[in-house]
């Protein structure tokens, strides 16, 4: 391994499956706002949309999505920034 090219602030981060609410400890050295307590100890949180538990292809089960919700969805997240710009 080459010296000094990695990264020195590896640390325990709690990963959260928002739509199964699994959560995974691990190290790295992503960024997080949020912090979450497990068993007395708190951690960084960083949320996630999807894991491998929540997968299809993990999963082996196949999930219907609403199309329709989906651009409902992204069109009222993003709304605040196309109002900014009229």
């Amino acid at each position: 391994m080459k010296k000094e090219i990695h990264p020195e602030n590896y640390r325990l981060v709690a990963f959260k499956d928002m739509s199964n609410d699994e959560i995974t400890i691990t190290r790295s050295t992503a960024s997080a706002r949020e912090t979450i307590e497990i068993d007395g100890v708190e951690y960084p949180l960083f949320k996630m949309e999807i894991s491998s538990s929540s997968h299809p292809f993990y999963t082996g089960k196949m999930k219907l999505v609403d199309s329709a919700g989906r651009v409902d969805k992204f069109m009222n997240k993003y709304k605040k920034y196309s109002e900014k710009r009229q």
